[in-house]
């Protein structure tokens, strides 16, 4: 059983979440959720910032497909990928296997310094638009 006001403290993965719900007004209530103490609004805009995300289908199934920037590492539903990066003439490829297709992260600049690198996604020579529910 739950109660109705106050705090309750979980863990998503490695993050530390509270929901807290406070009386506002007669039976009206006001909900707020934190990850690892920062509001899940600046949590999100933080995690925008140091990851890039796309949503595909491959073989059929959903799959969420998430790079690290500052480490260049690539997770596919969670799972940590074996890659291996390159230089190329106008940046870096990172390169992994989705099952039996062909995943390439390209990073390339973005010509404008505020914008900074771009990271485009390939599944067997398809480009796939990042998710913007994430940016």
């Amino acid at each position: 059983m739950f109660k109705l006001v106050g705090d309750e403290n979980f863990k998503v993965g490695k993050h530390q979440c509270t929901i807290s719900i406070r009386p506002v007004a007669g039976f009206s209530y006001e909900y707020s959720l934190t990850v690892d103490g920062k509001p899940l609004e600046k949590f999100v805009k933080h995690q925008s910032k140091i990851s890039q995300t796309w949503l595909c289908f491959v073989e059929g199934s959903e799959t969420r497909i998430v790079l690290e920037k500052d480490t260049m590492n690539v997770w596919c539903n969670g799972q940590l990928m074996e890659t291996a990066g390159e230089f190329v003439d106008d940046g870096t490829e990172t390169h992994f296997e989705l099952g039996k297709h062909q995943g390439c992260i390209r990073t390339i600049s973005s010509g404008n310094k505020r914008q900074g690198l771009l990271h485009i996604l390939m599944i067997d020579g398809n480009e796939i638009p990042p998710d913007t529910d994430y940016q």
